[in-house]
């Protein structure tokens, strides 16, 4: 039975070294706060985050959506409620718990038509999982289409209580999450029509300002002089990367997507779609405002205005907006400096190559529509994970046809991808697993001793390529897919199914709710699924002649 947990004993269980300090570091007030056992309520409201109004689709009516903070070692039991009821935008859902492995728990994942099939309106999923060993920043989205760029989208922390670099930072809460967002002012449901659509504005801690828009309200981040702040730096990004800094400051990387590394100083950091950093800033500076910096990598984008902005201000500074200047990075952070510092080293044999799978994907673009090795993935009317359940093994047998790559158990993989055409470059996430990052994109070097470990990596530019390793010790199928969300629509991703023939032993019992998602979600008809049909598509052809195909009439259910 589901017990409502209250905010105050969550706050109360979040361990008190983790939870220094409540200062007020947002305008408004405290962000919200839920524990390792919640619900998540999907539902539709009117924001304007940006100053523009616009139906979006929220968790717990709020974008981003609250923080889910745990302890290292807490069971989770997140149950999604789904309340959605505008008909412009999708009306199913499915929520990913990104960066957490779910190993015996593929089913919990939330990819929908890899590990499950979509949460139909007016229901609910419980998912119950585990994460023992890992502790770090991670987040929460939407895995349905391109849901997760209308707001559904929040932070989720596993807070360490004997973390190794604890001596580094004296405050470490929910004031010190930083979410990067783009934000879009037409409907997802429109825009995925567009081939090479842009983001609107984008926003720091859900605020932000467009261009041509209102003198919209700025997230403000208070610090006091003199103390030190771990701020966890999680990009939500439908599409651009970004270059984020603090005038005057500079920030200490001490984790990558939930991976401890060596400490390393950076005044300026590229994070990608779905990237997570965490960053010591100390406050030694005049009490004073300064800019936050936060530039997508979209044409024409500036900070004119307080655009990709928001406020870093100390205690007794005055309610104004920085007069700090921007000034070019000195020390910007590259990714080939970063090194795990827990048990480094890639597995296998440390030579290209040489691992006991050796994967190469390459991947191409044809009139908007990606294909790896020569395959588009068009997500299967059966979920990956319920194929194999139901006797499918062999690559031959499982669909989608050439997107799915049968890996055997406990198996050192090595894959090389490498991009063509436009649109890069590409975030690349791998879920049920880090990966040692081998070869960064860019970088004509391949480190085996010490390279940094990861979730999301960047593939780079056309013609380069980008080298990573992960053991196959968590049976059952998992996502690669470019984190850009219009590109995993349009096709670019392939499942890594792990030892197919030992995923039913390798699972924990599954729900029998999970059973029931598929026929529930097939029994919908066109208007209880959403997504506007055939109008989205006329309206995406009042924005733009670059149009992906129309979508198939529906059938008559």
């Amino acid at each position: 039975m589901f017990i409502p947990v209250l905010i105050a004993s969550i706050i109360s269980s979040i361990n008190a070294a983790a939870i220094v300090s409540r200062s007020q570091s947002y305008p408004l007030s405290q962000p919200a706060v839920l524990g390792p056992k919640t619900r998540l309520t999907i539902g539709n409201k009117v924001i304007a985050p940006d100053g523009f109004e616009r139906s979006a689709t929220l968790v717990d009516g709020i974008f981003p959506g609250p923080l889910i903070a745990a302890q290292k070692g807490d069971d989770f039991a997140i149950e999604v409620v789904n309340e959605l009821q505008d008909e412009s935008m999708f009306m199913s859902t499915s929520v990913h718990w990104h960066g957490l492995y779910q190993n015996g728990t593929n089913y919990a994942d939330g990819a929908s038509s890899v590990t499950q099939c979509p949460i139909a309106q007016n229901h609910s999923f419980l998912h119950t999982f585990s994460a023992p060993n890992q502790a770090g920043t991670y987040w929460y989205h939407s895995h349905y289409s391109v849901q997760y760029c209308d707001g559904l989208r929040g932070p989720l922390v596993i807070y360490d209580p004997h973390d190794p670099l604890a001596h580094m930072y004296d405050i470490d809460d929910a004031s010190t999450v930083v979410t990067l967002s783009d934000w879009y002012h037409t409907v997802a449901t429109v825009l995925r029509y567009v081939i090479g659509n842009t983001a609107s504005s984008s926003l720091i801690n859900g605020l932000g300002r467009y261009a041509g828009g209102p003198m919209s309200p700025l997230a403000v981040i208070t610090v006091e002089q003199g103390k030190r702040y771990r701020m966890r730096l999680i990009s939500m990004s439908c599409d651009p990367n970004f270059q984020f800094s603090v005038d005057g400051h500079n920030l200490t990387v001490i984790e990558a997507d939930g991976e401890l590394t060596e400490p390393l100083v950076v005044d300026q950091l590229q994070i990608f779609a779905g990237q997570r950093y965490s960053v010591v800033l100390v406050a030694d500076k005049p009490v004073d405002n300064y800019w936050i910096r936060n530039l997508p990598n979209t044409a024409n984008a500036s900070y004119e205005g307080g655009m990709n902005s928001a406020i870093l201000r100390y205690k007794g500074a005055r309610k104004v907006e920085p007069a700090t200047v921007n000034t070019a990075p000195k020390n910007p952070l590259a990714e080939t400096n970063l090194h795990a510092l827990i048990n480094p080293g890639a597995p296998g044999i440390p030579e290209y190559g040489k691992a006991d799978i050796n994967l190469n994907l390459e991947v191409s673009v044809i009139d908007g529509i990606f294909y790896v090795n020569n395959a588009t993935f068009k997500p299967p009317t059966v979920p990956v994970l319920l194929q194999i359940l139901s006797g499918a093994q062999e690559p031959s047998q499982l669909l989608p046809n050439g997107s799915v790559i049968v890996l055997e158990a406990d198996k050192v993989v090595e894959l090389t991808l490498s991009t063509t055409g436009f649109g890069g470059p590409h975030p690349i996430h791998l879920h049920g697993h880090s990966f040692d990052v081998v070869q960064s994109a860019g970088n004509g070097t391949l480190n085996y001793v010490n390279p940094v470990r990861r979730d999301v990596v960047s593939t780079g530019s056309p013609g380069q390529q980008v080298v990573i390793r992960w053991v196959t010790d968590n049976s059952g199928p998992w996502f690669l897919h470019c984190h850009i969300d219009w590109h995993l629509e349009a096709g670019l991703a392939v499942v890594m199914a792990e030892s197919p023939s030992g995923t039913r032993a390798h699972l924990n019992h599954i729900p029998h709710a999970w059973d029931q998602l598929c026929p529930t979600f097939d029994s919908l008809t066109p208007s209880q699924l959403g997504g506007g049909g055939l109008k989205s598509y006329e309206e995406a052809a009042n924005i733009s002649t670059l149009l992906y195909p129309p979508p198939p009439l529906p059938s008559i259910k």
